[in-house]
Order: structure tokens, then sequence, then C-alpha cells
């Protein structure tokens, strides 16, 4: 791994890297935010550099406390643990309003007196004249003196009339803009608020960012976002060029554009409502747009080492949520019993013991896809008697299945070794007695221990639940 201030694969000499996840706290941590904020991380993580977080809070009506502690709560179970203080958009406000002063006075920002009810009409007659929609530079020239005075304005910058903008993206490749195309924007509100192409450039600057790694919706904004960096050059110390890095969308299996029915949850309802593993997501999220050769499963150890902007893919990943069931299905397998038995047995309820989860946990996660069906899978340990039976588990329950039931009580009840080896080697011996299948003698041992038709082995139900509470299900549903 390379040290920080080496150079990189994207040729920067030098200087330590420095990356930075800029959420808006406007609703949950959406998946697809969650995945280029992981690449954020792992790129600096990579490089020995440093990974910051910024909340971007200026929106104070959507921007609620709330909103941002799902981001913080959904970053932390992920495990991804960022440098420094979080750093609040909201309170850098003056800061935003002094550099665009500082282009103002030094004559790379101008004062736009043009009235709201004057840029409608622009708009309209660019549109009839099916022309570009963007400001046409009426105030770009004019004296300021022009204005009666108290005319509120705003503050544009003076961008390039000539020539194109390049950008050699880490992703994309190189792509270019004329100049043409990018009209003087606003960076002060006539209200003294920065806009939102001021106020991300100047944070990044003085967080000191060298790699910006986000959705490829935002390439557009970096051709204007240079403008800026590219003004303040020689006003203030760091205005560095960083490197841009622009990932390609999360789409459906379908190819449409990820929406709620194709998975576009917050990383919380992954978790809460999904079940699904930090470490399963933090892996798919990982192979979403970005590959190592044949690699699926890779821990986040793995992908530190092993994660660089070449592997990024320039077209959109589809997102499956099969895929997604079966990588955390085999990391359940993976995890410790101790800690999947805690996570389940707080979906269980207070019923649950722990320490009789965590034994049974061997033979429960087998199966389990998510958190959800472990859970399920586990709730017949601790359900009451009388049990309560699925509809396919009474169908099982007929007047020949009760009796049976009582015989295999009676079998069972003289069991003096309750082991699943001895428990197995009875049934199957009477099995033979009655010249039955086992599955004959299991199928409703199964519906009376658990309530339900599907179950782990019947033997490992039989030692879980112990001799007294499966002879008591046994003989409930034996007598009902």
């Amino acid at each position: 791994m390379l040290k920080a201030s080496e150079t990189d694969s994207t040729g920067q000499p030098g200087r330590p890297v420095v990356t930075r996840f800029a959420p808006s706290p406007t609703g949950f941590l959406h998946i697809g935010n969650a995945r280029t904020g992981l690449f954020s991380w792992l790129y600096a993580r990579h490089y020995g550099g440093k990974a910051l977080l910024r909340i971007e809070d200026t929106d104070k009506q959507r921007s609620t406390q709330a909103a941002i502690d799902v981001i913080l709560d959904g970053l932390a179970w992920l495990g991804l643990e960022f440098d420094g203080e979080v750093v609040y958009q909201s309170q850098r406000v003056e800061r935003h309003a002094e550099v665009a002063n500082k282009l103002l006075e030094a004559g790379r920002a101008y004062k736009c007196f043009a009235s709201p009810e004057e840029l409608a009409q622009m708009r309209e007659q660019q549109k009839a004249n099916r022309q570009p929609l963007r400001y046409d530079g009426r105030w770009r020239d004019r004296d300021s003196a022009d204005a009666p005075a108290g005319t509120p304005y705003t503050i544009r910058i003076r961008t390039p009339e000539q020539g194109e903008t390049v950008i050699e993206d880490a992703v994309q490749g190189r792509v270019t803009v004329s100049n043409a195309e990018i009209d003087d924007f606003i960076l002060l509100r006539a209200d003294g608020t920065p806009t939102y192409m001021l106020a991300v450039v100047v944070d990044d600057a003085d967080m000191a960012c060298t790699h910006i790694i986000r959705g490829d919706d935002h390439l557009n904004n970096a051709f204007r976002q240079l403008q800026v960096i590219r003004a303040m050059q020689g006003l203030e110390p760091g205005w560095e060029e960083p490197v841009y890095a622009h990932v390609p969308l999360i789409h459906g299996n379908d190819g449409a554009k990820l929406s709620k029915r194709h998975g576009a949850l917050g990383v919380d309802a992954y978790r809460d409502e999904l079940g699904i593993l930090p470490e399963a997501l933090l892996n798919y999220l990982l192979r979403l747009g970005w590959g190592h050769g044949d690699r699926e499963e890779i821990t986040r150890d793995e992908a530190i080492e092993l994660f660089d902007l070449e592997g990024v893919g320039k077209s959109p990943s589809r997102f499956d949520m099969k895929k997604l069931l079966s990588l955390n299905g085999h990391y359940i397998r993976a995890a410790d019993d101790r800690r999947l038995a805690e996570l389940a047995a707080q979906r269980i309820g207070p019923q649950a013991d722990v320490d009789l989860l965590a034994e049974a946990m061997p033979v429960l996660k087998t199966r389990a896809r998510d958190m959800i069906e472990l859970a399920d899978g586990a709730a017949f340990l601790f359900k009451p008697r009388p049990l309560e039976l699925s509809e396919k588990a009474q169908a099982l329950l007929d007047a020949d299945s009760r009796a049976l039931l009582g015989q295999i009580s009676a079998r069972l009840r003289a069991e003096q070794d309750w082991t699943l080896q001895a428990l197995e080697a009875n049934l199957q011996a009477y099995a033979q007695e009655l010249d039955l299948g086992l599955g004959k003698l299991a199928q409703p041992l199964r519906a009376a221990l658990t309530g339900q038709t599907t179950s782990p082995g019947i033997f490992d139900v039989l030692t879980l639940l112990g001799r007294e509470e499966s002879l008591a299900r046994i003989d409930a549903q034996a007598n009902g």
C-alpha cells in the first residue's frame, strides 16, 4: 500500500490523499449515496490518507437533526469511521460569502441586479427562440451604478467565454465542455446565502480534498465548480484542482433508474426491514460497479487492500436483490453464533433466551438468507403452549397423525439418553418397526414441535427443546 504522500494511481505526487463524503440530510441514507461514501472511504484508506465527512445541511426546512442522526447511524452500522470532526455546511455560511466577496473585489465576479421577473422573461424568450436556457450576461460588463440605489443583487462568477474546460476524470476519462456553455452562475443569492455550487467548492478547498468521488449525476457540476477553483487561485493558497472521479449510478435489474421497487431504500431499512448484515451490504455495494477479477466475497480489510479507481466501471451497475440475499446468507453462515443469537433475540422479543439461541445457531443459520428468516426459524424455541399451528401444519395433523404422535410420545418417554444420536437411532428403529419411512414420523413431529412444516432437522429440534418441553408439545397435539 502506498503512503499518503506517495504518488497515487491518478498521478498526484506529494499530496496526502484526502477524500470526503458529503450527504444531504433530506431523508434516509440512500443506498447509492452509501456506495459513493464507501468508495471515498476505501480510496482514502487504501492510500493511507484521510476520509472526511461533511453534512450538507443548508436546506434548513428538510435537513432535520433526525435525518442527520439516521445518516450517522447508518455509516456507523456499516463500520465507516471517518477522520476528524464532522463538518456541517450550514455553519460555514460566512466563509462561503467571504469567498464570493473576494472574487467580487478581484473582478472575477460581479453584481447582477436583474430581477426575478427579468430573468423569467429572459428564459421565456430563449425558450421561444429555441436557445439554451442560461444567463445572458446582461450585467457582466455594466457598471453597478446603473442600478437604482437599494436594488437587491446577486453575485455571479465571471466565467471564461472562450476555449474549453477539460476534466481528466479518474473514472469517465477525458471529458470536455466548451466554455460558451457555462454561464455566469450565481455564487451568492440576493439574501446573502451561498448557492450549492459555491458552498461545495469552498468546503472542498478548506478541507484540502484531493479526490472528489461521487455519482456521475454531478459531472456537469464539476465544470462549473472548476471555474470557482481557478478564479480563486492567486487570491488564497490551497485552491488546487482535485482529482474528480464520477461513478456511474446504480440502476434496477431491469436497467431502469433505481426506485423503491428495485431496492432503493435507506441503509437503515436494509438492516431493520430486510435483515441484512452490515458486512454483507458493504461487500455487495463494493461489487456494484467495482471488481477485482472474479472475486465476489471480499472482506472490508481485503477491500482496503485491493480498492482503486481503476476497477470502477464506466457503465451503470444493476441492483439485484437476489444476489444481495445470497451474499447475506454467506455472511450469516460465517458469522459468530453469539452475535447472531443476540441479533435474533432482538427480533423475537424478551422471551428469547440468547444462550439457547447461540446453542441452536449452528443448525438454525444454515438455510437463512436474512436475519428475519433466521429469527422466524428460531421463534419456535420460545413459543408458549398450546402451540399455534400454521395452516399447513394443521393440515398435517389429522386423526391418524395425532394417533401416531401418541405412539411416538410413549416411545420417546422411555428414552433415557436425550441426545441427537440416541434419538435418531430410536426413531429410525421405530420407523422400521412400523414399516414407515422416517419422514412419516418426522412430518407430524415437526408440526407438533414447531407449529410449522419447515424447521431444522427434527432431531436437532428435539435436543434443543429438551425432553420435558418436547414431550409436552407432542402430547398437547396427540391429545388435541
